[in-house]
């Protein structure tokens, strides 16, 4: 209740149509003006480099349980968080990412030599969002009929998260439980019959002396698919659309390809396909000027730490010669993304197909981009002719 009474004023809407219409101005320009910001919705958002990794830095002021479902173990802290962190990891070993690599590359191939030549696609539904749903279901064994159902369930995710409709995200969670236990049902059906993939694996998991249960496994996979999914799908957006924006660039890439892991990183870092997270202060803080008091959420802004000039200098410039460190693509800390090294091959892998199997990639004139909304970077459509 004392919360309720101190509530500090609201700052801005991160809502609002000013803001939604283009995020990455929106938050560059409170970075500038008010770089520590208060809204109901988001709590305190912040938008300073050096804010967000203090942040990440200090996990035992700002914790990440920042909700009553379960969520592993990006919703937990050490020592708890360090069990389950642990062994995650394994799943994305470099032994068993590069044992992806040849599928992965399968699946880039087929979708890039499936692109009409010429005419003019729309590029995240028919080509982004296939690759994620693709690239996803193979990793973890899961069908082919999934993948429209998965499409429309990461839709439906992001309206209601928008919304912050309690009601529409526990019957979104609880049809994706759907989906998952039957899958888990099937393998436990099959036994030693079972299909030798990461899902399959999870079942035969154990954390210290005891097999995962039902829920745990449940939350390993939501998490991996939502991260997935939409965040994959909104990097190829970005790449896709960024080459197309700058012919000289593009341009440099077909004839070095070897510049593109550096490339791709630097583009995402200019364009966010992943917007914010979430924390909540243990303990009253202050933060550039403000006080935060104890149990209030904050959220933080990889949409604007990323472009900090005070770390990046001109945030639109692309330059291959930044210190890789800087970059919080992938987050830092104990809680950077564990899937960091996946995530790089398949995106590397499809561009790589992308530039191997064309010429030209242009943006189609007359179609205008249409960006994704909140919590969605990228785009919603884009539209490119490849030639």
């Amino acid at each position: 209740m004392n919360l309720m009474l101190n509530r500090p004023p609201s700052d801005w809407n991160p809502r609002s149509d000013s803001v939604l219409s283009d995020q990455t101005r929106a938050y560059d320009r409170m970075r500038r003006c008010c770089p520590v910001a208060h809204s109901d919705y988001s709590g305190w958002s912040l938008f300073r480099h050096e804010d967000v990794v203090r942040v990440l830095d200090d996990h035992d002021t700002f914790s990440n349980v920042v909700s009553s479902h379960l969520s592993v173990p990006n919703g937990m802290d050490p020592p708890e968080h360090t069990r389950y962190r642990q062994m995650i990891e394994s799943y994305f070993a470099s032994d068993r990412v590069e044992a992806f690599e040849p599928l992965c590359q399968a699946i880039s191939t087929e979708l890039v030599s499936g692109l009409q030549r010429g005419a003019e696609t729309e590029m995240v539904t028919q080509f982004a969002q296939l690759f994620a749903l693709r690239i996803q279901c193979a990793f973890l064994g899961w069908p082919q009929d999934l993948h429209e159902p998965l499409r429309c369930w990461i839709q439906k995710n992001h309206e209601a998260t928008l919304a912050r409709n309690a009601k529409a995200m526990a019957a979104i969670a609880l049809e994706f439980d759907g989906y998952i236990g039957e899958l888990l049902e099937a393998r436990r059906r099959a036994g030693a019959a079972a299909p030798d993939d990461a899902t399959t694996s999870l079942l035969r998991q154990k954390v210290g002396d005891r097999f995962l249960t039902q829920e745990e496994i449940v939350s390993i996979l939501r998490n991996w698919t939502v991260g997935e999914l939409g965040t994959i799908a909104a990097c190829v957006g970005i790449l896709v659309y960024y080459l197309a924006e700058n012919p000289p660039i593009q341009a440099q890439i077909r004839e070095n390809p070897s510049l593109l892991p550096a490339a791709i990183d630097e583009v995402l870092r200019i364009h966010a396909p992943l917007v914010s997270n979430r924390r909540v202060a243990t303990r009253s803080v202050e933060i550039g000027g403000r006080q935060i008091a104890a149990g209030e959420r904050i959220t933080l802004m990889w949409a604007s730490a990323n472009r900090d000039e005070a770390v990046f200098g001109n945030p639109y410039e692309f330059r291959l010669d930044r210190e890789p460190a800087q970059n919080l693509l992938y987050g830092a800390g104990i809680h950077v993304c564990p899937g960091a090294a996946l995530a790089r091959l398949e995106l590397r892998i499809i561009m790589e197909e992308l530039l191997a199997q064309t010429k030209r990639i242009r943006l189609a004139p007359g179609e205008q981009p249409v960006k994704a909304l909140y919590p969605a970077g990228g785009f919603s459509s884009l539209y490119v002719a490849v030639l």
